[in-house]
């Protein structure tokens, strides 16, 4: 939704925010671990990496340290520190978000308030989690288990006896940034391989695993000089509960079918679609993105005239952000920026079509289907027999004068609701109004300034029963697209 030049100044916060002093750094650190000379034998004081909530240090382990891990021989480490005092910071930027909500949610519609109460709510949950050192080393040490024995990942051991809450040292693996296109290049590394295990790789975790790293922007992912994809920073990082996990795969079978009524229907079954929505249109709008995951060019005038469509056909906004999905759908974003990036043409479709086929995910899935259709069938069977002595009490019923239509006036659009709300709030403006009136006239200034802003109020409030859903005022864009004009560009 951004312009080139924002989003390059902002991916400058991926690693490139200046850290604090070394002083305050060190004062935290030791206030963790104890005195730096004792816990290391030698601390680079300039940060390498640095980061809005943190920034990473090199250093060396004591000889004996590492003599006394039975699992690894690791002695070159990152150590990520907290900034100093980012606690209070956070916390006042949580307070006006939440102070700021509710005027936010009184301009916007009921999907979007749903998606934005629940962001609001996923965002404070997440970045509180990601301070706390302790969970990220276990949430670490987890995906690590995960992934053991798999030569295509490195990810880094955590050193429990050199970390706390504030302080975490783990393995220092060196790597190229994994949107660094020209380094890969000179160093021969197959980028749409990267691209492949990268995906590959979060399929898993939220699939299989139902843990997953939730921060893979290029600033947490590098790639090895023999082309294995390097994992850094978990402390943004979360579980898929079963029902979810259910309905991704559920949803990523039928985009690898490209079974359009099976994607719809998964999405409004875990939330993020309105059942409202008219399938149609969003019908033709998973089509044109099936289009662009496989690699294929947009017509830029199909998506006008869909969004258009959108504009003109549906009220409220169809798609909706459920709290449980906030970060599975931003890692769905953000692994699809990167691997683009390494190769426009990735074909996002092949590569899941290809893992929840060796998953074995789409055979399950076909067996089910069969098993639900043979118990539909017989079904089926059973309802047929009760037909006809249905049927025949029902023409008895007939000819004894005895039956009774029962009608029901389906109103799924709200229509009287809305109806009932103008004409009340038409009455009580008119109301208003009127003894405003007469106030003034009675010389009752205080008084006809609290009928004004009453009848402000009401005006509002009528305006909204009859507003109109309107454009989203941004030029609609696909990853590919955007990056291959900016290529030409360039």
């Amino acid at each position: 939704m951004l312009p080139p030049e924002y989003i390059d100044e902002l991916a400058a916060l991926q690693d490139e925010v200046p850290p604090a002093e070394w002083e305050q750094a060190r004062a935290v650190i030791e206030a963790e671990l104890g005195p730096i000379d004792e816990q290391f034998d030698s601390f680079d004081t300039a940060a390498i990496s640095g980061a809005s909530l943190g920034q990473v240090y090199q250093a060396q382990l004591h000889s004996e340290t590492v003599a006394a891990r039975d699992d690894d021989d690791v002695r070159e480490v990152a150590v990520k520190v907290r900034r100093p005092d980012i606690e209070e910071l956070v916390e006042a930027d949580l307070r006006v978000i939440r102070w700021s909500l509710p005027l936010i949610l009184f301009f916007v519609d009921e999907s979007r308030a749903f998606s934005l109460e629940n962001l609001a709510d996923e965002f404070s949950k997440t970045i509180r989690e990601e301070m706390d050192y302790e969970r990220e080393a276990e949430m670490l040490a987890e995906i690590r288990g995960n992934f053991a024995g798999d030569d295509r990942y490195r990810i880094p051991a955590v050193i429990e006896s050199h970390s706390g809450p504030r302080v975490l040292t783990m393995e220092r693996i060196p790597g190229t940034k994994i949107n660094d296109v020209a380094e890969l290049e000179r160093k021969g590394i197959d980028r749409s391989t990267i691209a492949e295990n990268l995906q590959w790789a979060y399929m898993q975790m939220i699939m299989d695993d139902g843990v997953f790293h939730a921060d893979p922007h290029p600033g947490n992912l590098a790639v090895t000089d023999e082309g294995r994809i390097v994992f850094y920073d978990f402390g943004m990082s979360g579980r898929v509960d079963d029902f979810v996990r259910e309905k991704i795969i559920e949803f990523y079978i039928a985009v690898a079918n490209q079974d359009i009524d099976g994607i719809l229907d998964a999405l409004i079954e875990i939330g993020t679609l309105s059942p409202d929505a008219d399938r149609g249109v969003m019908a033709e709008v998973m089509e044109i993105a099936i289009q662009d995951a496989r690699g294929e060019d947009v017509e830029q005038y199909r998506v006008n005239q869909i969004v258009g469509q959108i504009e003109d056909s549906i009220y409220v906004f169809p798609f909706r952000l459920p709290k449980n999905l906030a970060l599975v759908l931003r890692v769905a974003t953000v692994v699809e920026g990167v691997c683009v990036t390494l190769d426009e043409d990735f074909d996002f479709i092949e590569t899941a079509t290809d893992y929840l086929t060796e998953q074995g995910y789409r055979e399950e899935t076909a067996r089910k289907y069969a098993a639900e259709t043979a118990g539909q069938i017989r079904r089926s069977g059973e309802s047929l027999t009760r037909i006809a002595p249905k049927f025949e009490r029902t023409l008895d019923r007939l000819d004894r004068d005895d039956l009774y239509v029962r009608v029901g006036v389906e109103d799924s659009g709200n229509v009287f609701d809305q109806l009932a709300k103008r004409l009340i709030y038409g009455m009580l403006l008119t109301m208003a109004l009127f003894s405003m009136g007469v106030l003034y006239a009675l010389e009752a200034p205080w008084a006809a300034v609290v009928a004004a802003i009453f009848a402000f109020v009401l005006s509002i409030q009528l305006y909204r029963t009859f507003r109109e859903s309107r454009s989203i005022q941004a030029k609609p864009q696909f990853t590919r697209q955007n990056l291959r004009q900016r290529q030409r560009e360039k």
